[in-house]
C-alpha cells in the first residue's frame, strides 16, 4: 500500500514543483512504484512532466469533479520506468469553487486516490501555493507533508502559517498526519544568511531540516523546457545528487509513519 507525501508551501517560487518532480523520478530510478498529483492549477508539474496541459483530455478536475476515476486520467512518465501523473489543468480552478459547496470537501481526493493506493509505494501530491480547499485535500489525503523551503529572509514567515494549517487539518480531517521535514532549496552555503535562515526555522518551529540542501543552479530552470526533470537533464550535477539523497531519506521517513 502506497505512502503518500504531500509537498506544500503556501508561499510560490520556493521549488515545490521541482521537489515533487526530483524526489519521484529518484524513487522511480530506485525501483519504486511512484505517483505524482498536479494539484495545482497552474499545471506546472504537469507541463515539467512532458505535457500539454491545454491538450489534456482528462485531469484532476475530472477526478474532482466525480467525471472519471484516478486511473482514467493517470498517465506514463515518459523516460522514468515506474513513474506516473495525475495530470491538472487550469479547469482545476474551478473543482475548487465546486469543492467549497460540497460536504465533506477535504476528503475527496483522499477517497479518490484510495482504490489505487495498492499500485503504487509511493504518492507524492504537489499542492498549490495557497492555503486553500486543493491543499486542504493534498493534507488530508497525505500522512506526511515535506516543506520546500527557499533561504532567503522572508521565505520562512509563511512556516508558522502552514503549520496552523496542518494542526487544523490534524483537528478536523487528518488526526495522524505528520511533518516530515524542510528540504532546504536554492541553497547557496557560501552565505552564513542562509545558513542563519535554516537555523530559525529549527530553533522557532521545532522542525527537520533534511540533508542535504539542494543547492542553487542553472540546471533547475533548464530541465523543465525540455519536460524532464534535473536527474535526466543533468544526471551527475550537485542538485540532481541532492535529490537522490533526499528521495532516501523520505522513504525511510514515509516507512515510518
Amino acid at each position: 500500500m502506497a505512502k503518500v507525501a504531500a509537498v506544500a508551501n503556501q508561499k510560490g517560487g520556493v521549488a515545490k514543483t521541482t521537489t515533487v518532480q526530483s524526489l519521484g523520478v529518484a524513487l522511480a530510478q530506485a525501483g519504486k512504484r511512484v505517483l505524482l498529483v498536479d494539484l495545482d492549477p497552474q499545471a506546472c508539474l504537469t507541463f515539467s512532466l512532458g505535457f500539454d496541459p491545454d491538450g489534456l483530455d482528462g485531469s484532476l478536475h475530472d477526478v474532482l469533479a466525480h467525471r472519471a476515476k484516478v486511473a482514467d486520467v493517470t498517465r506514463d512518465v515518459a523516460g522514468v520506468g515506474g513513474l506516473r501523473v495525475v495530470p491538472a489543468t487550469i479547469d482545476l480552478a474551478g473543482a475548487e469553487v465546486h469543492l467549497l459547496t460540497k460536504t465533506g470537501r477535504e476528503h475527496v481526493l483522499a477517497r479518490a486516490l484510495q482504490p489505487v493506493l495498492g499500485d503504487y509505494d509511493v504518492v507524492l501530491i504537489d499542492c498549490p501555493p495557497s492555503l486553500g480547499v486543493l491543499t486542504i485535500n493534498g493534507l488530508t489525503a497525505a500522512e506526511g507533508v515535506l516543506v520546500p523551503l527557499q533561504c532567503e529572509a522572508l521565505s520562512h514567515r509563511g512556516v508558522g502559517q502552514l503549520l496552523e494549517t496542518v494542526d487544523d487539518v490534524r483537528m478536523f480531517a487528518n488526526a495522524d498526519l505528520v511533518v516530515l521535514g524542510v528540504v532546504a532549496t536554492m541553497f547557496d552555503g557560501r552565505t552564513r544568511h542562509a545558513r542563519q535562515v535554516l537555523q530559525e526555522v529549527v530553533t522557532r518551529y521545532g522542525l527537520v531540516v533534511l540533508d542535504p540542501p539542494v543547492p542553487k543552479s542553472v540546471r533547475f530552470a533548464e530541465a523543465p523546457g525540455e519536460g524532464r526533470s534535473i536527474l535526466q537533464h543533468a544526471p551527475t550535477s550537485a542538485g540532481a545528487d541532492a535529490y537522490r539523497a533526499l528521495a532516501r531519506q523520505v522513504g525511510d521517513l514515509l516507512a515510518a509513519v
